[in-house]
C-alpha cells in the first residue's frame, strides 16, 4: 500500500476491519516484557525530541507510559481481561428494552493515539437472558480500552452482547469527541462523531425510534 493511501486512511478514520488487528504472535511476551520493550522505545522517542531524560521530573516517564499503555489505555487487546458476561434467566418476565445510557467511553484513536471520549448507549431487549447491568458498562470499557476507531467499538460492543445473550436484539450508540480532530488537523473542538448499531428488533423504525428517545430523556442526575 502506498504511503499516499495510508496517509488517507488515517486522515480519514477509515478503519480496515470490524476486529481489532492482531498479529498471530500478539501475546507471545509476557505484560512484563511488553512493558519493558516500550519503555525503552518511549525512551527513543522522547531522546529524539530533545528531551533531558535525566530531569528528575522526566526520567520515570518511559516505565509511566510502558505501563500505562499494557495495564490501562490498552488492556482491551488483552483477551484475558475480556469481563465474564454471566447471564441469568429473566424470571421476572420483563419483555421490554432495558437501556443503560451515558457510559462513560474513554478510548485512543489507532490513527494518531489520541484520544477519544464521549458516552455510549447500550440497549437489548430479553429472549430469556438478562444480564448485571455493570457488566453492560464493563463491555463497553474493554473494547474502548484499545486503539480504535469509533465504528469498530460500537459493532464490538453489541456483537459481544448478542453473542452472551444470546439474542440479535441489541443496539448501542456512542457519541464522542477525537482529539485527533479537535487538538490537532482542523482542530474543530466543538464537533463530536455519532455511530450506531442496531440488532436484530432494533432495526425496527419504532423500536429504534424508541431507544433514542430513551437517550434523549432526561433524568435527575443530568
Amino acid at each position: 500500500m502506498s504511503t499516499e493511501k495510508i496517509d488517507e486512511i488515517g486522515e480519514e478514520h477509515i478503519g480496515t476491519s470490524a476486529k481489532t488487528p492482531l498479529r498471530s504472535d500478539a501475546f507471545k511476551m509476557s505484560d512484563t516484557e511488553k512493558i519493558n520493550a516500550i519503555e525503552k522505545d518511549i525512551y527513543k522517542v522522547l531522546h529524539t525530541l530533545g528531551m533531558d531524560l535525566t530531569d528528575d521530573s522526566l526520567k520515570g516517564t518511559p516505565k509511566r507510559v510502558a505501563k500505562a499503555f499494557v495495564k490501562e489505555l490498552f488492556a482491551g487487546l488483552n483477551p484475558d481481561n475480556k469481563p465474564k458476561l454471566s447471564t441469568f434467566d429473566n424470571n421476572y418476565k420483563y419483555g421490554e428494552m432495558l437501556v443503560e445510557k451515558n457510559i462513560t467511553v474513554y478510548s485512543t484513536c489507532e490513527h494518531h493515539l489520541l484520544p477519544i471520549v464521549g458516552k455510549a448507549h447500550v440497549a437489548y431487549i430479553s429472549k430469556g437472558k438478562v444480564i448485571g447491568l455493570s457488566k453492560m458498562n464493563r463491555i463497553v470499557d474493554y473494547y474502548a480500552k484499545r486503539p480504535q476507531v469509533q465504528e469498530r467499538l460500537t459493532m464490538q460492543i453489541v456483537q459481544a452482547l448478542q453473542e452472551a445473550m444470546d439474542t440479535e436484539d441489541v443496539a448501542c450508540v456512542i457519541d464522542a469527541k477525537h482529539l485527533c480532530v479537535n487538538s490537532r488537523g482542523i482542530r474543530d473542538v466543538a464537533s463530536s462523531t455519532v455511530t450506531s448499531e442496531f440488532g436484530g428488533k432494533f432495526k425496527e423504525e419504532s423500536i429504534k425510534q424508541e431507544f433514542l428517545n430513551y437517550i434523549q430523556m432526561q433524568t435527575e442526575f443530568e
